[in-house]
């Protein structure tokens, strides 16, 4: 029996409104238990900083440009995540072997071969004492990959957790919407050395209607949708953006840089957000059609986590878009005992495992990487 593992793994999205943390214990295979889940926000400050040199950095050269303010954020979010760490482990009183820290992405670009999450990993090592994982999407890159989606190994081990209790049919897509939707088809644990894990990013999650909502209002996103389901959408400049937007991205990871919510210019708050989750949700239906097409074959079930899951205008368009695909079946995971919140910070605690026992964390299926890629760099500065 292989040696089972206790992590915890920390991740900040796209939102940039705080940071899951969450302890499991894994052998790095096949064998998972959640343990906690816990939500650490930011306070006003911080958020305020990240978002601000977020949107001033928009190319490769203004990481050199801003970078003592980098530099600055970077000391003072990872002493943030030293915070929640030693939280953590004051209230949990069991042996916690590795820290799997995925930090704050600032820019990506696969392009360039440069994907900037603030966290110093050596710091927050010499901080805790505890052994770091961090930097996870670096030799995906130098290796051709995209660098993203990262989750696609751990969705096909919860999905297979699933099937174990529940018999759900194989295949099961997961679909990711977070800050970027993206999505993985799963295939049976028994299946795994025959066949790759397919995943892609497919389209925008969250951040555009989270952006419109921050900009033109004091709230920070769309509780249940309803902003968007109380306004009208545009059809004209709705259709005007579909026109204008290229869909054949699913080779390519995607960058909250790669999209702008300028064309809603002149819109009130409510109509343009119901026009901006409408074009939303347009896109991740067609990456949807897109993948499937691709696999040949439509997958009836799809399960859907991140935070996107909770607006139901979005999830409800998303459908809409779909009718013509009558088989297709969305559920949240929420359904099978799986916290929707979740699954990433978790699935950060066993891709650091993965790293540290020099298992494969992306796959060229999965990245468009031209090998299994390990991943995660491996610290112990203490």
């Amino acid at each position: 029996m292989e040696k089972i593992y206790t992590a915890l793994g920390l991740m900040s999205g796209t939102s940039m409104d705080g940071v899951d943390a969450s302890i499991i214990k894994s052998d790095g295979y096949s064998q998972f238990s959640n343990i906690l889940d816990k939500y650490y926000k930011f306070d006003e400050k911080l958020r305020e900083k990240l978002i601000k040199l977020r949107d001033q950095i928009s190319s490769k050269n203004d990481l050199d440009t801003f970078s003592d303010e980098l530099n600055d954020l970077e000391r003072e979010i990872t002493i943030f995540h030293s915070n929640i760490v030693s939280n953590i482990l004051s209230n949990y009183k069991e042996e916690v072997d590795l820290v799997g820290f995925h930090g704050q992405t600032i820019f990506h670009s696969a392009k360039h071969k440069i994907s900037k999450q603030l966290g110093n990993g050596k710091l927050l090592s010499q901080l805790i004492k505890k052994k770091v994982v961090y930097d996870f999407r670096s030799a995906d890159l130098k290796d051709a990959g995209q660098g993203a989606p990262l989750t696609p190994i751990f969705h096909n081990l919860l999905v297979n957790k699933i099937y174990k209790k529940n018999k759900i049919k194989f295949p099961v897509n997961v679909l990711n919407i977070g800050g970027i939707s993206n999505i993985t088809k799963t295939i049976k644990e028994s299946d795994l050395y025959k066949n790759d894990i397919e995943a892609r990013d497919i389209g925008p999650g969250n951040f555009l209607i989270d952006e419109w909502i921050r900009k033109n209002s004091n709230k920070k996103f769309d509780k249940d949708g309803l902003i968007g389901k109380s306004g009208k959408i545009n059809k004209l400049i709705l259709n005007q953006a579909i026109e204008n937007f290229d869909i054949t991205y699913l080779d390519k990871s995607i960058d909250v840089k790669d999209f702008n919510i300028s064309f809603l210019r002149g819109l009130s708050f409510e109509d343009g957000c119901a026009t901006i989750t409408n074009f939303t949700a347009y896109l991740i239906a067609e990456g949807i059609k897109l993948f499937n097409k691709k696999n040949k074959y439509d997958i009836c079930n799809h399960l859907i986590c991140g935070g996107g899951r909770k607006n139901l205008f979005l999830i409800e368009n998303i459908k809409r878009y779909l009718d013509d695909f009558d088989n297709l079946k969305f559920d949240s995971i929420d359904l099978y005992n799986i916290n929707g919140d979740y699954v990433e910070s978790q699935a950060f605690g066993y891709l650091a495992i993965r790293s540290f026992l020099r298992l494969p964390i992306t796959f060229p299926q999965t990245t468009g990487c031209k090998k299994p890629s390990c991943g995660g760099v491996i610290i112990e500065n203490y």
